[in-house]
């Protein structure tokens, strides 16, 4: 693995644009960064990300089967009581999920180590799939990238495919985001039209715009009646809207299944490190107030059961005071888990985002700061695979 200075595309900003990619500049920084490329060989993609966030995802659809059948655990984990026997039936019934992406630590040396596992509404898709795609085959073709030049990035593929998987063609599903957010809208638009190509019918509803009529049914703005919704909008927060106590009898299938919310769940961390004790892809991991006093001597992070985007995370033991970033989270409750160094190239350091499209583990993204802590803002990095 290493990291190689690479000429931009001319004009990408304005092709960017056109294809709605309008938020690769944030605030004045960039958030897409083309003159950087992270490069792999074959064998640290295969053997140190595609097999281990595979093994992963099987061990977390282990901790699932255990946790639904566990009603302390349910507690421990902060699953309201009047949502645990929906979630668990939703887990007995099978139902089906899109997608799901863990975030990792690597440095081309050593196996990556899993930070968390963005199970329920990861962000960050249509640039890995699409944009990250087509800026490979455009540099290969400019003569910037030799023609063997490779991407692990089968997203798209994969996600056409767990569409027409999942419903019959011309089935009508609802994609809903939050208004007046330019990167969760992007997100759902790639997925409306992913499940085009999959033969659906999509349509887009504001998240708050949906309601629930007198039969208990989800509907749009337009009294359209939700069959299907992908919500990129967390279930801890639809647990607290009004429209929450409906959920457990809605006749609606959510994507993401009722189960994810499990798994979207830091408190999942220790409980996977109780599971799979030394798992060489796991860091050492307790609830609050149940870590020993060796763990606690040592550098480790705390983070709040439900933190997005690298909000209210604390690094302790690293120098003489402690990080924290902002956020609003932390009621729920509170884990631990050791610090392992991040991996820094110049004066960036860099994550990686495996995603796992249909329970198979199809394409990473880097996110790249300044930061160790990667946060809403840490930049968008291609990768490639080479073997020289």
């Amino acid at each position: 693995m290493k990291r190689l200075e690479l000429p931009g595309r001319p004009g990408w900003k304005e092709e960017a644009e056109k294809l709605g990619f309008g938020f690769h500049t944030m605030y004045g920084a960039p958030y897409w960064d083309e003159s950087r490329a992270y490069s792999f060989s074959l064998k640290e993609i295969e053997d140190d990300i595609e097999d281990p966030s595979q093994e992963l995802y099987g061990m977390c659809l282990e901790l699932v089967d255990r946790i639904v059948r566990d009603d302390a655990l349910l507690q421990k984990i902060a699953i309201p009581q009047d949502y645990r026997s929906w979630i668990r039936q939703s887990w007995e019934a099978e139902t089906p999920s899109l997608y799901g992406r863990f975030d990792f630590f690597y440095n081309g040396t050593g196996p990556a180590k899993l930070l968390e596992f963005n199970a329920d509404t990861p962000t960050a898709l249509y640039e890995t799939g699409f944009f990250q795609w087509m800026w490979l085959e455009e540099q290969i073709k400019a003569g910037v990238l030799p023609e063997d030049t490779d991407q692990f990035n089968s997203v798209q593929d994969r996600l056409i495919e767990r569409f027409a998987a999942m419903f019959a063609p011309g089935f009508h599903i609802h994609f809903a985001s939050s208004k007046d957010h330019d990167e969760d809208r992007a997100t759902v638009r790639y997925l409306e039209d992913c499940s085009k190509q999959a033969g659906l019918i999509p349509h887009f509803v504001a998240v708050e715009d949906i309601g629930v009529d007198e039969q208990g049914r989800f509907a749009d703005g337009d009294a359209f009646v939700i069959d299907a919704l992908f919500k990129l909008y967390p279930y801890e927060d639809m647990f607290r809207e009004d429209y929450g106590p409906y959920l457990p009898g809605a006749p609606v299938q959510l994507i993401e299944p009722p189960w994810k919310a499990i798994l979207s769940n830091k408190a999942i961390l220790p409980l996977l490190w109780e599971m799979f004790p030394e798992h060489p892809n796991l860091l050492p991991s307790f609830f609050e107030g149940e870590a020993d006093e060796a763990f606690l001597a040592g550098a480790h992070v705390r983070k709040p059961f439900f933190s997005r985007e690298g909000a209210n995370i604390t690094l302790r033991g690293i120098g003489n005071e402690e990080l924290t970033t902002p956020g609003s989270y932390g009621a729920e409750g509170h884990i631990l888990q050791a610090y392992t160094e991040p991996p820094k190239f110049g004066d960036d350091y860099a994550m990686i985002g495996s995603w796992i499209i249909g329970g198979q583990a199809s394409g990473i993204c880097i996110r790249e700061d300044r930061h160790p802590i990667t946060q809403d803002l840490s930049r968008f990095v291609p990768h490639v695979i080479q073997e020289n």
